[in-house]
């Protein structure tokens, strides 16, 4: 009897619980969008894609049966809210722009995490669009990314409204048709892992104010018209990998307070207009697998750094920046190095062999230098590199007249 009346009682909290885990599954399949956010959506969307997009009769139930490409949702008190919308042919089926405007009911779908525009306003004569400059405070309990990429007919100025998005994590204003100033309120987002607003027509100096971005890993102004100096602020990003300033018209001495970023690995200062030599600070940079300052008036001496200090480095770019004097014998001891560009400056003396020897080396660029003397280099290394050697346009440098083959001698180089 007790057998009996146990195996009754387990069979009934077996189906008790079977019930309550699929009741409450059932409820959150089925759980209600909210009438107001769903009209919300569907104008918002309107405003992107144009009126004849009939959301109602195409999506009843955008956050359940029939969802939108391109919208996510998430529950909050047990009703669904729009998290995440983004806009522009990302995938094949997903919400393609005419004349995109932004709504006021866009602006009202408050619990949005993440926003994307790509490819969205892409009419520059027909349809210019600015970023509207107020309103994105709604947004400052919730958003944590906003991207705009590859909008050529979105223009203007960045909203110094952004700066009150407190949650942003990533800022990406990419390829854009963006101008003026950044806005130095940029620099109050405090939560900022990423800021990427290279190619645009950005213009101005760089804000000392983005010294107080100190969670962000990766800063990249690249392809803009910014001026000034890089501000000592920078070199207070503690947590920062990747900066990249490349192509603008940044000048000034590069200022030894970049020693302080330990963790960079990526510093890219290409085509900029910086001189005053290389700061022996960058000898402090000790995680760099890649630094790039070809194309810059700094001039000096490869001697004023400490390159073994560096011993993580990768790809050093050098070209095109006036260095003199001779190449030190400690560059040889870069053994991860694969890229060495030092061609079109002014530099001197031998050409090392340690240097054309070191072990991951598999490009060298030492063309349009005066290096004199004769290559001490073998016939394994010219066929190894081939055109990745560039030691042209040194009048007086020739290679070893014993090689009896012509095949494997450095391009426009004179036998000794």
């Amino acid at each position: 009897m007790k057998n009996s009346f146990l195996a009754i009682f387990l069979v009934f909290l077996f189906v008790g619980w079977f019930v309550i885990l699929c009741g409450g599954q059932e409820d959150q399949d089925v759980a209600p969008m909210e009438t107001k956010e769903k009209e919300r959506l569907y104008l918002a969307i309107q405003g992107f894609i144009g009126k004849q997009w009939n959301g109602s009769d195409l999506y009843p139930d955008p956050c359940g049966w029939t969802p939108i490409q391109g919208v996510s949702c998430d529950l909050f008190d047990g009703f669904w809210y729009v998290t995440g919308l983004n806009i522009g042919p990302i995938y094949d089926n997903s919400l393609q722009c005419t004349n995109a405007k932004f709504s006021h009911q866009f602006f009202e779908l408050t619990h949005l995490r993440s926003l994307t525009f790509f490819n969205c306003f892409s009419s520059p004569s027909q349809n210019p669009t600015e970023i509207p400059p107020s309103n994105w405070e709604k947004f400052s309990a919730s958003l944590e990314s906003l991207e705009f990429r590859s909008n050529s007919a979105l223009i203007g100025t960045i909203p110094t409204s952004f700066g009150g998005l407190k949650r942003l994590q990533s800022l990406v204003l990419l390829e854009n048709g963006l101008t003026g100033k950044i806005p130095m309120e940029l620099g109050n987002l405090v939560s900022l892992r990423r800021l990427v607003l290279s190619g645009n027509r950005f213009n101005g100096e760089i804000p000392v104010s983005f010294g107080g971005l100190t969670e962000v890993l990766i800063i990249d102004l690249s392809r803009n018209n910014l001026s000034g100096s890089m501000p000592l602020t920078l070199g207070g990003l503690a947590a920062l990998l990747k900066l990249d300033l490349s192509n603008n018209k940044l000048e000034g001495k590069l200022p030894k307070e970049i020693g302080n970023l330990k963790n960079v690995t990526l510093f890219d200062l290409r085509s900029n207009k910086f001189l005053g030599g290389l700061v022996q600070s960058l000898e402090e940079m000790i995680s760099l697998k890649e630094m790039a300052m070809s194309s810059n008036p700094i001039g000096g001496e490869l001697s004023e750094i400490q390159w073994e200090n560096l011993r993580n480095l990768e790809i050093l770019d050098l070209s095109n920046t006036n260095l003199t004097g001779e190449i030190p014998e400690s560059m040889a001891k870069l053994k991860r190095l694969r890229f060495l560009g030092l061609n079109d400056n002014k530099l001197s003396g031998n050409i090392p062999p340690k240097t054309v020897t070191m072990p991951s080396l598999n490009a060298l660029y030492l063309n349009g230098n005066n290096f004199t003397g004769k290559l001490e280099v073998s016939v394994w290394f010219y066929k190894k590199m081939g055109r990745r050697f560039g030691a042209w346009n040194n009048p007086n440098l020739c290679y070893k007249a014993e090689f009896t083959s012509t095949v494997h001698v450095p391009y426009g180089v004179k036998p000794c």
